[in-house]
């Protein structure tokens, strides 16, 4: 289903004027109302959309601006890889990407429209309000406040009975901190908050401590930005306490239950306490969702850490389990031709268990048949084999945040705030 706009033009105010219209707008004595203020959650939303703010503008994509991953906006990303000789398992909107297209010539405009553009996913939820920061690539630009009611539509399920309303600050990096005095009052205590930082965990570190403050729920994604800083970030979060969850580790969902069910059965569950080597792929240059399932394994095996190194993009670490035995960790990045949009997607992992008596067994896991190819290979002959094809989700990132809000925890998940910190150590 499309994304749906707002019921009306956003109204554009001065800050000043922002909390008192709001309260107007859903005052029971507000003629032509359009429902009452859902009591549910407010989300504050930082969409930078730079990679698609440079397309528009260069002429390599047709707008709006949406801050939507788009198919046109995946193809334009991928094409600008092809025209500035990037490495070809560059992910589509990585950083790269965008410093390749912010060199290119071009003042086209479009209309913006982030902020105003609500996935269905997200608008199915019935949030209360949607704060959006959309920092502009012109740093000059002035702050705009945009305001407007909003409704889900109703084959969605809404209706006129529990509406919000969307707030977007737009304008450059200077406009937009002196535009943070009015977030107070917009977020009002009776209702959790939640903060979607949709971009880069490397930029505005400063905008970043301001609007995740600990009381607030924090949602990114470790696939974005430099792999060291997006690993310490997460440790630095869920070591503070703060409720934090990642797009990344959600979407190693698929290989956690895999690999639990390839150990189900009674006769192969004693062979966990045997593993002597673990092996990951990941493509490209990203290990952060690799390094997860490592250090996931890990800590639900009882393993320690030993040593750890990383050399370009292969991480080696040496644990060792309860008995003492050492286990090897092997994590490389693999070039791909067509790259997820996500950086760093695991390709294929392999476990190996070898008990002192009895028959060894090899797992390998892959995210597809040609994955498997590489893992299969070096002494697998004397090994009890299972493989098996892990089903990849390709779900949109405003599916993933609906996921986690329709759960409405309000703590980080206990395997992801175990895994974090080790997975920041094994890179060092």
């Amino acid at each position: 289903m499309s994304p749906q706009l707002t019921l009306q033009t956003p109204l554009e105010l001065v800050p000043s004027e922002v909390p008192t219209y709001l309260e107007q707008l859903w005052s029971p004595e507000q003629q032509g109302s359009t429902g009452t203020g859902a009591s549910t959650f407010c989300l504050l939303i930082w969409q930078p959309a730079w990679a698609e703010q440079h397309l528009v503008r260069s002429g390599r994509l047709k707008g709006p601006i949406t801050g939507q991953q788009t198919s046109d906006l995946i193809a334009a990303g991928r094409q600008a890889i092809t025209e500035a000789d990037l490495p070809l398992s560059t992910p589509p909107l990585d950083g790269a990407v965008i410093e390749a297209v912010a060199r290119l010539q071009g003042d086209a405009t479009a209309e913006d429209l982030r902020g105003q553009y609500i996935d269905p996913a997200l608008s199915a939820l019935m949030p209360r309000r949607l704060i959006t920061l959309a920092p502009t690539v012109a740093p000059s630009k002035g702050l705009e406040t945009l305001v407007a009611a909003y409704c889900p539509l109703p084959e969605e399920g809404g209706g006129t009975t529990a509406c919000g309303d969307v707030v977007v600050l737009r304008g450059g990096d200077a406009a937009l901190q002196d535009g943070m005095t009015i977030l107070e009052p917009l977020l009002p205590a009776s209702m959790p908050t939640w903060v979607w930082w949709n971009g880069f965990l490397d930029e505005a570190p400063e905008l970043m401590a301001r609007v995740a403050c600990t009381s607030r729920r924090l949602i990114i994604d470790s696939a974005v930005g430099q792999p060291r800083q997006c690993l310490e970030v997460l440790r630095q979060r869920v070591e503070s306490g703060q409720a934090v969850n990642d797009l990344n580790w959600l979407r190693l969902r698929s290989w956690r239950e895999t690999l639990a069910m390839v150990f189900d059965p009674p006769d192969r569950r004693d062979a966990l306490s045997h593993v002597t080597q673990l092996d990951i792929d990941v493509e490209g240059h990203h290990p952060a969702q690799g390094l997860l399932l490592a250090a996931w394994i890990a800590d639900r095996l009882g393993w320690t850490l030993d040593s750890a190194k990383t050399i370009d993009e292969e991480t080696t670490a040496q644990f060792h389990r309860p008995d003492g035995t050492a286990v090897n960790v092997h994590l490389m990045g693999v070039p791909v031709g067509q790259p997820n949009v996500h950086a760093g997607q695991i390709v294929g992992m392999r476990l190996i268990c070898q008990p002192d008596n009895g028959k060894g067994v090899c797992v390998i896991l892959c995210a597809d048949s040609g994955g498997c190819m590489r893992l299969e290979g070096g002494g697998m002959a004397n090994l009890d084999l299972h493989e098996d094809i892990v089903p990849v989700q390709h779900a949109t990132p405003e599916m993933d945040v609906a996921r986690l809000l329709g759960g409405g925890h309000d703590s980080t998940n206990p395997l992801l705030a175990a895994a974090a910190p080790l997975a920041a150590k094994l890179l060092g």
